[in-house]
This record gives structure tokens, sequence and C-alpha cells, in this order.
């Protein structure tokens, strides 16, 4: 095998086995902690009435949780997509695949991401590329490939500058990303969602993405997994700096600052980073939020106790949604509102 493609193999591993089992959160936190959500006392609910399902591009799903991308792009990542995308195909859950870059570079690698779509033929599934890779734009061969190896429902660009500037083997030029963007967005047959990796999207580059054209924006804040300590912690990584590991915005002040957008644009919105619980995920939609989005508790469940630890997870975030629901007086996620919401 290519030197190169066993690099990014073995880079895809250390980045999961370092995120379930490594010390690699922010210091710093997402901000959820400022909200608590304001009691009603007299809710005048019935739990079995209140529903958890949400929307998103035009979707339906049972639940406001995207499982966000990571695995992907080495052999044993296969395992690990099948259990999510059974377990999303039977919960009527959308999910992303991680970095496609590795199938690119090796088609070998297409039957870790394929499997996805046999497990899951009815389930929302998004491909995913980094933005570094689609400088120049990719060709009409690499955006098929990208969409046909799962039969992908979206595309998820990942924005990732921290990371790869943390990253000995990362990539240095991010010149020509935004226009990478924005061809993307006029060649895809279906739509472009934009995340950042876990240091933020601020109120600006927001912007100039939905200026391109962008459907959807992750604002992946700080407070989380932090991405610069994963490769300060990664044994290859001869000269970590520490001095970046608490860089970026905090998820909630990302929310704020996107959300006002909506006054101007027409988009949805997601909310991860640093979401651990039914608690930040219902905050985030009090803010603005259309859906939340998780990665790093969903791949520990199933590192942990595979599918059972998945279904054991979920099975808590949506009773302890349909009890902050109850308590709040709100039969429905789509009627969570600020008003819900005190400051701690």
């Amino acid at each position: 095998m290519d030197p190169q493609n066993m690099t990014i193999q073995q880079r895809k591993k250390d980045h999961v086995e370092l995120t379930v089992s490594g010390e690699v959160d922010y210091d710093k936190t997402a901000g959820f902690e400022q909200f608590d959500f304001l009691h009603n006392a007299l809710p005048e609910i019935n739990i079995d009435g209140v529903s958890t399902e949400a929307q998103l591009l035009g979707h339906t799903f049972s639940f406001p949780l995207f499982i966000s991308s990571m695995t992907g792009g080495y052999t044993d990542a296969g395992a690990v997509n099948a259990i999510i995308a059974e377990f999303c195909e039977a919960n009527n859950l959308p999910f992303g695949v991680g970095s496609q870059r590795a199938m690119l570079e090796n088609p070998s690698e297409k039957a870790s991401y394929a499997i996805v779509r046999e497990k899951a033929p009815n389930a929302f599934i998004a491909s995913n590329i980094g933005g570094a890779q689609l400088i120049g734009g990719l060709s009409s061969q690499e955006l098929k490939l990208l969409i046909d190896s799962i039969e992908a429902d979206a595309v998820i660009v990942h924005l990732n500058p921290l990371q790869e500037l943390m990253q000995p083997e990362g990539d240095r030029n991010f010149k020509g990303v935004e226009a990478g963007i924005a061809k993307l967005v006029k060649e895809s047959p279906v739509p472009v969602i934009v995340k950042e990796t876990g240091a933020g999207i601020s109120a600006q580059v927001a912007g100039r993405l939905l200026d391109a054209g962008v459907s959807v924006i992750d604002i992946a804040g700080a407070g989380g997994t932090s991405w610069a300590k994963v490769e300060n912690e990664r044994s290859t990584n001869q000269k970590p700096d520490a001095a970046f590991n608490d860089w970026g915005i905090p998820t909630i002040e990302c929310l704020v600052q996107v959300n006002q957008l909506k006054k101007e644009y027409d988009f949805e919105l997601i909310a991860s980073g640093g979401i651990r619980s039914s608690f930040d995920l219902l905050k985030s939609v009090c803010l603005g939020a259309d859906f939340g989005a998780a990665a790093q508790p969903v791949i520990k469940s199933i590192v942990n106790d595979g599918y059972e630890g998945l279904e054991a997870l979920f099975e808590r975030w949506k009773y302890q949604a349909k009890v902050i629901l109850t308590l709040t007086g709100t039969k429905n996620v789509n009627l969570l509102t600020k008003d819900k919401l005190i400051h701690s």
C-alpha cells in the first residue's frame, strides 16, 4: 500500500482512539452552563403526548440529533460505521460518514464507507470531504464517487484549519477553499452542509458561506473535543504545541452569532461542539438551532458497548428530552424558544 494512504489510515485510527480514551476535551466550556430551563410547575402536558420529532432539509426525524462525521478511512472503521448505520436506519436519525479523502486517494477504502448504505437503505446519510480538498474544485468523477459510494443525501464539507496546522502531516494551504465550496454548491446534485470540526464558525464566516449558497451550517464550536489536543497527543507528533489547545469560539457564542443571520438568509442551523446530553441539545434548539449534532459520546458508547451501548445512550437522551419538554410546558421540539431558558 502507498505509504501516504497508510499514513491517512493510521491518522484516522488515532483520532478515534484518542477522542474515546484520551483527555482531549477543551479546558473551556461550550457555554451551556450559562443557561437553565425555565421550570413550569403547571405544564398541563401528558409526557406520553410529547413529540421529539424535528425537521432538517425537508426530512422529519425522530429526534433532533445528527450523528456527526468521524469514522471512515481505515479498515476497522467499517464495523463502527455499520453499527451507526443500522442504528440510524432503525431510529430514523441522520448521520454522516467521516472524511472520504482516503477513499478518493485510495479507492480500496470504499468498502468502509459503502457499508453504511447496505446497512441503512432508507436513512439520511451525508458524504464528507475536507475544505482543503476542494481547492481547485473536485473533478466530476470525484464528486460522483463521493456521492454514489454511499448514495448520499447531502455533502458535508468540514473546515479544520486549526487541526491541520497542528497535524505534522496536515495541510498548510487554505487559499481557495471558499471558491471550492461555491463550485461544489453549483455542481452537487444534493444539498451542501458546511461544518467546523470544533473551533467554531463565526457570523462573519457563516455569511460568506451563505453567500456561496450553502444550505446548512453546523457551527461546531469549542467546548467539546479539541482537535488541537488530539493532534498534539498523537505519538507521531514530534513538535506538539499546547498553546493552541484551547483555541476556538465557544459553541454558545457561535450559536448566538450565526442565528442572527436568519434575519437575512434562508438556511438551517446545526449546533454541535460539546453536546453531551439532551440538556445541551435542547438548549441549543431554544437558542435558534434547528438541529443538534454529536460524535464523541456516540463513538464512545459504541467502542465501549457496541450497538447496545448506542441504544442505551439514545434511549436515555430521548427520555430526558421528553422530561425537559414536559417540565417546560412544551409539546414538541419545534416550539422551543429562548423564553424557555433563564440565565444561570
